[in-house]
């Protein structure tokens, strides 16, 4: 079973249902008891890092995710704001601190991008350019376009942990993973089929 983590701060039913297309159980879940119980876990998000962070902690799921994915290895995978939230901080609005699973910090996509013409956020359709291997992307075709709306990006300290990046003005990270530990920036579940193969990628596991 695949616990969506629900915090009030993403797009739950759209994951449900695209997980339900390719047959696989998925609830969103906001108690503890719950996802402790869970296979995988999904920690969706659409709005501030600060908000986010304190809605975690406030509900007191940031030890539990803690305790699944560093002590159990429980995957998870982060989507857009929940992939940021992998990172260890923020500057958004002041510093803050992220749960720390992934050696990056996410930062605000560089104001220059307006000086060459695009807008901010960075919102619609883009491809991503595979930097490693990885479970999430087999089976994808080279030319994969995925939905983005953000307009802050991960900053990996670790090469290692890149799985893919986008063009957007700038290269920025779209793919990460270490070890037990999946994020990306766009939204599968708004991606049509490239969306729906990273999800059952990622159910495989």
């Amino acid at each position: 079973m695949i616990a969506i983590i629900d915090y009030g701060m993403g797009n739950l039913k759209s994951i449900q249902n695209m997980f339900g297309r390719i047959g696989v159980e998925a609830v969103i879940a906001s108690s503890r008891e719950l996802i402790s119980t869970a296979e995988k876990l999904v920690l969706p998000g659409v709005g501030a890092f600060g908000n986010a962070v304190a809605r975690l902690n406030d509900m007191e799921l940031s030890s539990i995710l803690q305790e699944r994915v560093v002590e159990f290895n429980v995957p998870i995978l982060g989507i857009c704001l929940g992939m940021q939230l992998l990172s260890r901080r923020s500057l958004e609005g002041g510093e803050h601190a992220g749960l720390g699973f992934i050696d990056a910090e996410t930062v605000r996509l560089d104001y220059s991008i307006s000086d060459k013409g695009l807008k901010v956020p960075h919102m619609g359709w883009n491809e991503i350019e595979a930097q490693k291997e990885s479970p999430l992307t087999e089976g994808l075709e080279k030319d994969s376009r995925f939905y983005f709306v953000h307009s802050y990006h991960v900053s990996c300290h670790n090469h290692e942990d890149i799985v893919a990046t986008t063009r957007y003005g700038i290269d920025f990270v779209s793919m990460i993973q270490h070890e037990n530990i999946f994020g990306v920036q766009f939204h599968p579940e708004k991606s049509h089929w490239f969306g729906m193969k990273v999800l059952e990628n990622f159910a495989k596991l």
